[in-house]
C-alpha cells in the first residue's frame, strides 16, 4: 500500500514539474516575441518645415521610407519644404513603414492660362510650360473637331489654387443619333463640410443620393490650408440648370466629406445621381 502511495505521489510530482516547464516556457516565448516586436518599432519624427534631402536622411536613418505623394501652394510655407505628414510626429510604426509627405510650392505666383479652344496637345505644352500639371481629362459629345477644350478648372487667372493642376473637358464627335443632355465637370466636394457640398452640387443640378459615414483606414494627412477650392467651370453654351435640393442629412452640420462619386473631373449631366463618404 505504502509502495502505491509513493508510486502516485512521484507521478504527481512528475506531472507538475512538467507542467512548471511548460509554463515557464511559454512565457519565455511570449516575452521574447513582445521583445521582437516591440523592437522593430520606431516613432516617426517631425518632418515638417523640413527640406524634402533632410526628411529622407531622418527617416532613412530611423530605419522609415518616405514617399513624396502630393505638392500644394502655400502661404506660409517656403516651396520645397515639407508641408504635411503621415502618420503624425510622435506615431509609433513598425520598421520600413512609409512616412507620406507633401511638399510646398510656395505662394502661387503663376497665372492659369486660357486653354478654351486648343487642342489637348497644346493644351498640355502650355501647361508644361508653366510649370502646371495636366489633371483629369474628361469628354464631353460637341460639334467641331475632336480634342478641343471646351472648359477648363480652375478657370483662367484663377488665384488661391491649391494644386498645379488644371483638369480639362474635351470635346468628342457628336453622334447624330444620340440625344445629349447639357454636360459638365464634376466638381470636387471632398474635404468640404457636407452641407456645403450637398449645396454645391445642388446649385450644379446634380443630386445628392446618400451621404455615408466611413471610418479612415488609415491617418489622414496634417490639414493643409491653401485657398478656397475653386468650383469647376460649366461647358461653353450650356443653359444653367435648375437647382435640385438636396436631400435633408441629420448631423451633417460637422460631417466632412472624404471621397466623392463621380470623381471630380469627370462628365456628368443635370439630374445625375452623387454619392458620399463622410467622416465626423
Amino acid at each position: 500500500m505504502k509502495v502505491r502511495v509513493r508510486a502516485i505521489n512521484r507521478f504527481f510530482n512528475l506531472v507538475l514539474g512538467a507542467l512548471a516547464m511548460f509554463a515557464v516556457f511559454l512565457t519565455s516565448a511570449f516575452i521574447s516575441m513582445r521583445l521582437a516586436i516591440h523592437g522593430r518599432e520606431v516613432t516617426v519624427p517631425s518632418l515638417i518645415g523640413q527640406t524634402l534631402a533632410d526628411a529622407g536622411d531622418q527617416t532613412r536613418h530611423r530605419g522609415l521610407r518616405l514617399n513624396l505623394e502630393d505638392r500644394f501652394y502655400s502661404n506660409n510655407t517656403a516651396a520645397g519644404l515639407v508641408l504635411g505628414q503621415s502618420p503624425a510626429p510622435g506615431t509609433t510604426v513598425r520598421h520600413q513603414y512609409t512616412v507620406r509627405v507633401t511638399e510646398s510650392l510656395g505662394p502661387q505666383r503663376v497665372a492659369v492660362p486660357d486653354l478654351t479652344g486648343e487642342s489637348e496637345r497644346t493644351a498640355s505644352i502650355n501647361l508644361r510650360r508653366l510649370a502646371l500639371d495636366v489633371g483629369t481629362l474628361a469628354y464631353m459629345q460637341a460639334p467641331g473637331e475632336a480634342g478641343t477644350v471646351l472648359a477648363q478648372t480652375p478657370g483662367p487667372n484663377a488665384s488661391g489654387i491649391e494644386r498645379p493642376r488644371v483638369s480639362l473637358l474635351l470635346s468628342q464627335p457628336t453622334d447624330p443619333n444620340t440625344a445629349t443632355a447639357p454636360a459638365f465637370v464634376m466638381p470636387s466636394l471632398t474635404g468640404l463640410p457636407l452641407m456645403t457640398a450637398a449645396a454645391r452640387a445642388s446649385a450644379a443640378g446634380l443630386r445628392v443620393v446618400s451621404a455615408e459615414e466611413i471610418k479612415p483606414a488609415a491617418p489622414t494627412l496634417t490639414p493643409i490650408t491653401t485657398g478656397p477650392a475653386q468650383p469647376a467651370a460649366p461647358a461653353p453654351a450650356t443653359p444653367a440648370a435648375p437647382a435640385i435640393p438636396a436631400p435633408p442629412m441629420p448631423g451633417s452640420s460637422t460631417a466632412v466629406v472624404v471621397a466623392q462619386t463621380p470623381l471630380a473631373g469627370y462628365r456628368v449631366t443635370k439630374g445625375d445621381a452623387v454619392h458620399l463618404s463622410i467622416v465626423y
